[in-house]
């Protein structure tokens, strides 16, 4: 989407910067007034259209250049989850921008409000189609539509042109043109080209006026009124203004000028070759807004875990990315929608296929078969493939004090925050601390060979509630280390009870690591 919005916004400036330097100057002003408003429209349509005749002229290496992004499924497993922070799940763009288009909402009522309120408040006479409001004490003159505001205090001899004036704002319809580029700059409150364009229009409007209203007199005594006073302008963007002193410079010079030679009309040929290669940007451009829209992104790659209290996702920690996700789980959850292949975007399908190929080669060696791949649509405009494990981590029993089984234990550990006794609640908070506190990334800095890694840990709750006597078998000393370190780090939880006695109690956790 942002590459899309730097598309729209660097038309923009080209479509302007021809026509401050082309078309400005030229006296063709209903022309000049359907180019400001039918350009703005272009540069949103323009980037959304592909040629593929465009496409075939130029070597498709020089159409799409895609990073070579590998997603081994068989990496996955390493049982490492960083819960996610709210801010990390917040959108702030989105957010910044939601807030700039209320702002200038706003702002748009409240000049909206400022107009109905002159109309309420003053005495309205009724001319042909139109209605001339007087506003006491003021020297404003300017129009909204059909309605033409002026100041009781603009001397009566020059009252008339005035109203002439504004009355061909009124009937070209002008209000309309300026509501539209209000909008714009509501929606894209961010895209200073907006401003420009309204500025330009609207000195095009009073081009439009001027011309008609001056053929009635001479040139000489037209420009006189607007020389003769300085008048209060309604600080309103999207009313037609009188007298506004940064244009009336420009109004006179224009008016001066000479006719523009029907000649001079063939600038606006510029645009052909302009649009032309704007069409053969767009369509052998990177299509990155079409990965927006069919919802297919190069992000950092997230693990998502189905437990048994639910769905832990966490990000990867390497600097990585990928445009699909992983999903590990014994069953894909009811909320989860599953889809077909044919239903992945291009990029997705050729990441998978590049991983699938090197996972097939290596369960070969293993003399395995690799499972139907399943994927799932996750709602948030990513897709994962979902990896079913074979076989859940298995809580081994261990005998404890008078050879009683842990699971005729009277009363289990219980682990803080869980029910007296709750073993499921004991083995989730063990599970979730595990995955939360490993270095998911270690694995892959060790120079392991590529296959599972089986790990052991073993550790005991004494009588007091500590965790004692953590033991780790893994396939790398560091490994070890780390899983020593992040058992050692469990809080203190309330021992287990037998007959009405504290006693100890044993555990044995096995794990596996896959390692690409």
């Amino acid at each position: 989407m942002i590459n899309y919005i730097l598309q729209v916004i660097l038309f923009q400036v080209l479509f302007l910067a021809i026509y401050d330097f082309f078309l400005s100057k030229e006296t063709f002003f209903t022309k000049n007034r359907w180019y400001l408003l039918t350009t703005p429209i272009l540069s949103f349509i323009l980037p959304l259209i592909k040629i593929p005749t465009f496409q075939k002229a130029v070597s498709q290496e020089y159409i799409v250049q895609l990073p070579e992004i590998f997603l081994s499924p068989e990496k996955v497993i390493k049982r490492t989850v960083e819960a996610t922070t709210f801010y990390e799940s917040v959108n702030y763009i989105n957010i910044i921008f939601w807030v700039g288009v209320a702002v200038f909402l706003i702002l748009f009522f409240v000049k909206l409000m400022k107009i109905i309120n002159l109309i309420k408040t003053n005495k309205a006479e009724k001319l042909s189609i139109f209605k001339l409001i007087f506003i006491p004490n003021k020297t404003n003159a300017f129009s909204f539509f059909n309605y033409i505001f002026l100041g009781k205090e603009i001397p009566v001899s020059q009252q008339e042109k005035i109203i002439e004036h504004e009355m061909v704002h009124s009937q070209q319809k002008h209000s309309i043109d300026l509501l539209f580029f209000e909008f714009l700059k509501i929606a894209m409150w961010f895209n200073p080209m907006i401003y420009f364009y309204q500025k330009r229009i609207t000195l095009v409007h009073e081009y439009i006026s001027d011309e008609i209203v001056s053929k009635k007199e001479a040139k000489e005594t037209y420009i006189n009124n607007l020389l003769s006073n300085y008048f209060q302008v309604e600080n309103v963007a999207f009313v037609n203004q009188f007298y506004k002193k940064s244009l009336i410079k420009k109004r006179i010079i224009m008016m001066t000028k000479k006719q523009s030679k029907k000649m001079n009309q063939l600038k606006y040929l510029v645009l052909i070759p302009v649009l032309a290669s704007m069409l053969f940007y767009t369509s052998c451009s990177e299509d990155v807004y079409k990965e927006d829209l069919s919802e297919s992104k190069l992000e950092k790659t997230t693990w998502y875990f189905s437990l048994k209290e639910g769905v832990v996702e966490s990000k990867q920690r390497e600097n990585s990315a990928t445009y699909l996700d992983l999903f590990i789980g014994y069953s894909i959850p009811e909320t989860y929608k599953e889809i077909a292949f044919k239903d992945l975007t291009d990029n997705e399908k050729n990441e998978f296929l590049k991983s699938e190929k090197g996972a097939n080669e290596r369960a070969k060696e293993r003399g395995v078969e690799l499972p139907e791949p399943i994927f799932l649509d996750l709602k948030n405009g990513r897709r994962a493939v979902f990896m079913k494990m074979n076989s859940k981590p298995t809580e081994e029993v261990e005998e404890i004090d008078e050879n009683v089984s842990f699971l005729k234990v009277d009363k289990a550990p219980t682990f803080p925050g869980c029910e007296s006794g709750d073993k499921d609640c004991f083995s989730k908070n063990i599970q979730k601390h595990f995955i939360k506190n490993f270095d998911a990334a270690l694995p892959k800095t060790l120079g392991l060979s590529p296959g599972k890694k089986r790990v052991f840990i073993s550790f005991k709750i004494d009588k007091e509630g500590n965790i004692v006597e953590v033991q780790a078998r893994a396939p790398h000393e560091d490994i070890k280390q780390e899983v020593l370190a992040v058992m050692n780090s469990l809080p203190k939880v309330t021992p287990g009870e037998h007959e009405g006695k504290a006693v100890d109690v044993k555990y044995s956790i096995p794990f596996t690591i896959l390692v690409e």
